[in-house]
Parts: C-alpha cells; structure tokens; sequence
C-alpha cells in the first residue's frame, strides 16, 4: 500500500474519513488529512483542492475523498491537471482505476456504500497498479494543456 495519502471530504464523509485515517495509520500509513474536522456542513471545494494540490506536487503519492454521492469531490479535483480521480463504489471499479486509468485520487459515495465496502475498494485502489501499456498512451492523451 501507499505510504502518503492525502484525505478530505465533506460533512457527509466525515465519519468515513475519521474512520479510514485511523485504519491507514494503524498500516503504517502516513495519512495527512485536510479537513473537515467535524460533521458539520462545509464547502467540499475547500477541502478538495489542498488534497489535490498535494498529490500533483508530490508530498501524497494520492488522495483519498469522501463525500455523499463522490461526485462533487471528483469534479473539484479533477479540474487540477495533474489529477484522475475516479468514483468507485466498487472493488472492481478501483482496480480498473488503477490498471487504466493511473488513477492518483480515489472518491467515495460514504451515502452509498456501507464502511466494509469502502475499506475493501481502498484496500483495492491503493494496492492495484498501473498496468501501462496501451493505458499509457491513453492517459497521456486526458490532459488539457
């Protein structure tokens, strides 16, 4: 598994997101978490946008978030170039993220999945890898630059 993950969300995933930290630290993960900090209603945005910017600068080799649906937070960090998240509800759909996709930011539906399958889809997305290959020039080609 990964060794830097960033992690962030909403009021929705809070308890997600209180509750992975916890499990990534106890592997001996380095978990740096972004907010929020309570269950509280926040602006997901607010919180997004640090994740994504400390994976596309390199201090988290990817980014964990949670919202309700996943969506808001995969729109938010996917406006950032050097980022691919992907909405898994799935352990197949994290795999596939990450086989062909080079998926650096996983988000999650915590309205969606019970806890167990998000540990699973984690557990999924953080240990798959890319495959390359003709993936690779696929990837290559998301970018607006």
């Amino acid at each position: 598994m990964s060794t830097k993950i960033a992690i962030g969300g909403d009021h929705a995933g809070y308890e997600y997101k209180q509750r992975l930290v916890e499990k990534l630290e106890k592997e001996g993960v380095s978990v740096k978490d972004f907010g929020p900090f309570s269950p509280d209603s926040v602006d997901y945005p607010d919180f997004v946008h640090p994740v994504a910017m400390a994976v596309e600068s390199g201090q988290s080799e990817f980014g964990l978030l949670i919202c309700g649906s996943g969506n808001g937070v995969a729109i938010t960090a996917n406006k950032h170039q050097g980022i691919r998240a992907a909405v898994c509800w799935k352990e197949e759909l994290a795999a596939l993220a990450r086989q062909h996709n080079d998926a650096n930011v996983l988000c999650l539906p915590a309205r969606f999945i019970e806890f167990s399958l998000a540990e699973k889809i984690v557990d999924t997305f953080f240990s798959s890898d890319f495959e390359g290959g003709r993936h690779a020039r696929r990837v290559a080609k998301i970018a607006c630059l």
